[in-house]
């Protein structure tokens, strides 16, 4: 398999640190709100670039982080008078509902910020006991001109980087360039114990030691949306190898932006949605299709339009997989004809182009093209082959997108009747303020397609 390297700005084969194990580092969200569209779009390459390594035969240790600490979750805390740990939990518990909706599979490690603090601590006393950082009045302080070789993942110079850089009066720092490892406490923040006094980790210290901690010294890939690649990546290698003497990651992947209707999303432009928003109007698998119909380097433009036409290309699949089964229960013959042979060898080429295209850097969109000839080559054949050629079709098209993390299978229609006792039940637990049973009634609903709206004149419903 070839990957493109950010770092070296080209295609290399894949190499694993230890043979048949892949270790797999994704920075994840900062929880203080629902994740937004944009958030998905890493969640759902990374999480199909581990289902292939997987179908490779590797076994794969990925682990994604939260950011559990952080100003904006401050901030939320502050807002609503209640602790950084409520907030950033409600949010993790609806991350993950979001992340099983686009068939997103838990990793092996969730690691959170405060869970590690005193994992923090000690590499940061180990930068300052290197030369490689320095603490002023409580703050610490990486020192950026001390690591060789900064600015290698972004092909940034730091003489171009702070020219320019108006530094104030009060600014503690030896250099504009030199970044926060620690921060002292604040009026209304959480904080814990440290040798510079009570406070709280920077950002970008977090991933360094999680990494390690839970993957190793070395990475076998980092990856993340491109607007991590500086300044976060492009610290924490400087911390993670001027601290350990060793390679922090051997790959580098990034995905490019995601973009609602040809402008970069951002609540200003009134343009920002959230999954669940999303997941209103759209069912989440059509999401995840959608985000891999193109080459995860491509910027991605999000419209109903471009939505609406991976909605019916994944029906095609879908039909074409449920068409199948249907074939299976009629048909004749454990043994494939002759006639069969020749297909199946049609269908092994098909398998091979699949494979090509998502060892070529992860070609999710030539990967899906393969998969559409496959579901042609089965409307054209099924109906005349034997019943073991109808299996065939059925395990090698679920299998290939079980990988793309599409489900095949589709989901038992629910009645209308069904509907409204559901709204019925739910409209009395929220009578009764069972605020659970009603939010997990609407949670059973959506899954099944349906979409309720409170409105004055009481609960509309209609399908996605």
């Amino acid at each position: 398999m070839k990957i493109y390297n950010t770092l070296t700005k080209k295609k290399e084969e894949f190499v694993p640190i230890t043979p048949g194990k892949v270790g797999i580092y994704v920075c994840g969200p900062t929880v203080y709100n629902f994740i937004h569209i944009g958030n998905a779009r890493p969640m759902i390459v990374f999480d199909t670039l581990r289902r292939y390594f997987e179908y490779k035969g590797y076994e794969v240790n990925f682990v994604s982080n939260f950011t559990d600490v952080d100003d904006k979750i401050i901030k939320k805390a502050n807002e609503e008078g209640v602790s950084c740990h409520e907030i950033s939990e409600r949010y993790i518990v609806e991350c993950k509902k979001d992340m099983e909706g686009m068939n997103i599979k838990p990793a092996t490690h969730h690691p959170k910020a405060t869970e590690e603090i005193d994992g923090m601590i000690e590499m940061i006393s180990s930068l300052i006991d290197q030369g490689y950082a320095y603490e002023k009045n409580g703050t610490v302080y990486f020192r950026t001109r001390q690591c060789e070789g900064y600015g290698k993942l972004s092909k940034k110079n730091l003489d171009d980087l702070s020219a320019g850089i108006r530094i104030a009066v009060s600014d503690e720092k030896d250099d504009p360039m030199d970044f926060v490892l620690w921060k002292p406490k604040k009026e209304g923040e959480p904080s814990w114990p440290s040798p510079w006094g009570d406070g709280r980790p920077g950002w970008h210290i977090e991933c360094s030691v999680m990494s390690k901690k839970y993957v190793g010294e070395t990475l076998d890939i980092h990856a993340g949306g491109e607007d991590l690649v500086f300044p976060h990546h492009e610290n924490e290698i400087a911390q993670s190898e001027c601290c350990n003497h060793t390679t922090f990651a051997n790959y580098w992947m990034h995905n490019a932006f995601l973009n609602i209707d040809n402008k970069k999303m951002s609540k200003s432009a009134g343009n920002f949605f959230t999954v669940r928003e999303i997941s209103e109007k759209y069912s989440l698998q059509v999401i995840r299709f959608f985000m891999l119909s193109a080459h995860y380097r491509s910027p991605l433009n999000f419209s109903d339009t471009l939505v609406e036409a991976a909605k019916s290309s994944l029906e095609r699949i879908l039909n074409a997989v449920d068409n199948i089964r249907t074939m299976i229960d009629h048909l004749d013959g454990e043994e494939l004809t002759e006639a069969d042979k020749a297909n199946v060898k049609v269908l092994t080429d098909l398998v091979k182009k699949y494979e090509d295209a998502m060892d070529d850097d992860l070609n999710t969109a030539d990967a899906i093209s393969a998969v559409f000839e496959i579901v042609k080559l089965a409307n054209t054949t099924v109906k005349d082959g034997s019943k073991a050629y109808a299996q065939k079709l059925l395990s090698t098209i679920t299998e290939l997108c079980d990988i793309l993390g599409i489900i095949t299978e589709k989901k038992e229609e629910i009645l209308d009747a069904d509907i409204e006792a559901l709204i019925e039940e739910r409209q009395a637990a929220r009578k009764a303020k069972d605020f659970k049973r009603a939010d997990e009634i609407r949670d059973q609903l959506l899954e099944q397609g349906i979409v309720l709206k409170d409105t004055r004149e009481g609960v509309k419903w209609s399908r996605a």
